[in-house]
């Protein structure tokens, strides 16, 4: 995003061993942390590359995949392991009764500490294929936003998306005038009105500074109400440990 002092590669290899990404399992699901680089499903252009599916079902059995994080997103993902886990996850997906925390890595330095992002969105909404804030044609969309850490020029932020629209936590947060580190695709608006970060200051980043940290929901077997947390990834890790 920014001229800078280092870049940090993407994680995933696909030699890895895939027992390594898995946070739990059962007989009905799979909780991984996927690292970045990894598709969730396949690219429509590239059958060949590998999928969070085809790197698991190897050594786990056929899985199915019930949401999905960007290629270059790290975290945490529930999978399911027979149809009935699928069906009922599903659901509670389409009924928002699962709560998603992503962390995010921000440039500039918000005043408050906590705020809501409303703005409507619509996705594929120019010719980047970008999801943008539209008014008019947009649906409803919201996004809480906490700032945990305040950093150098920049903040580590928990986003809680209340919709699920692709890319909603990055159009949200470029739209507010705090774009992700790394994310070479919602940039500013210019018709922000607002202060604009110093990006000369800052570190490059390989990818868009996401990473899915916590997940909610009721387990499709037992009805339990369950929560998982993933660790950051080494790249992760060490941009917020150069920006300390």
């Amino acid at each position: 995003m920014a001229e800078g002092k280092e870049d940090f590669p993407v994680d995933f290899q696909n030699q890895e061993d895939p027992r390594r990404l898995v946070l739990y399992s059962d007989e009905s699901i799979l909780v991984v942390n996927k690292p970045a680089g990894l598709l969730t499903v396949p690219d429509g252009y590239h059958r060949e590359l590998p999928t969070i599916r085809s790197f698991l079902e190897p050594q786990w059995g056929r899985c199915w995949i019930v949401h999905r994080l960007d290629k270059d997103t790290s975290g945490v993902m529930v999978i399911a392991r027979t149809p009935e886990a699928h069906r009922d996850l599903n659901r509670q997906f389409a009924s928002r009764e699962v709560h998603k925390v992503y962390h995010a890595i921000c440039a500039g330095s918000p005043c408050e500490d906590e705020w809501q992002i409303n703005f409507p969105l619509r996705v594929n909404g120019d010719r980047n294929h970008r999801t943008v804030v539209d008014p008019v044609q947009g649906k409803p969309a919201l996004t809480v936003i906490r700032v945990l850490r305040r950093l150098a020029c920049t903040c580590l932020v928990a986003a809680m998306p209340f919709t699920g629209y692709t890319h909603q936590i990055r159009a949200h947060l470029s739209s507010s005038g705090f774009p992700l580190l790394g994310d070479p695709l919602y940039r500013i608006p210019r018709t922000f009105t607002g202060p604009v970060p110093d990006f000369s200051s800052l570190p490059i980043f390989s990818r868009p500074a996401l990473h899915a940290f916590q997940i909610h929901f009721l387990h499709p077997e037992t009805g339990q109400s369950v929560e998982f947390t993933a660790p950051y990834p080494v790249d992760f890790q060490a941009l917020l440990d150069q920006l300390s």
